[in-house]
C-alpha cells in the first residue's frame, strides 16, 4: 500500500533550505519516492488552519518510507532541514 508523507514546514532559513531542496529528490527516488505537492499556493476550506509551506511525498510502502527515513546518506540534510525548519508531520497508509 502507497504511504504518504505530508508535512507543514515553518522555513527559518530560507537560502540555507534552496540548498536543501536541491539534494533532497535524490534520497527521494533511491528508494521510490515521489513527491506529489512541494510547496505552492492553498487554499483553506474550513476551520482557521493557516499552513504554510507544505510538502507530499508518495512512497510504494512504508518500508520504503522508513528506508528513506533511515537512509545514512541522507541524515545530514534531513539534520539540516530539521535545524532551519518547525515541522509538522504525519504519515497516511493509503487505506483505499
Amino acid at each position: 500500500m502507497a504511504v504518504y508523507m505530508i508535512l507543514e514546514a515553518d522555513v527559518h532559513a530560507p537560502e540555507a533550505y534552496e540548498k536543501y531542496k536541491q539534494a533532497a529528490p535524490q534520497y527521494v527516488a533511491r528508494h521510490g519516492g515521489e513527491y506529489c505537492v512541494r510547496g505552492g499556493e492553498s487554499t483553506v476550506f474550513g476551520g482557521d488552519w493557516q499552513p504554510g509551506r507544505v510538502v507530499m511525498l508518495k512512497f510504494p510502502s512504508r518500508a520504503a518510507y522508513d528506508a528513506f527515513m533511515d537512509d545514512p546518506d541522507y541524515r545530514p540534510w534531513r539534520e539540516k532541514r530539521e535545524a532551519m525548519t518547525t515541522i509538522k508531520k504525519w504519515v497516511v497508509i493509503d487505506g483505499v
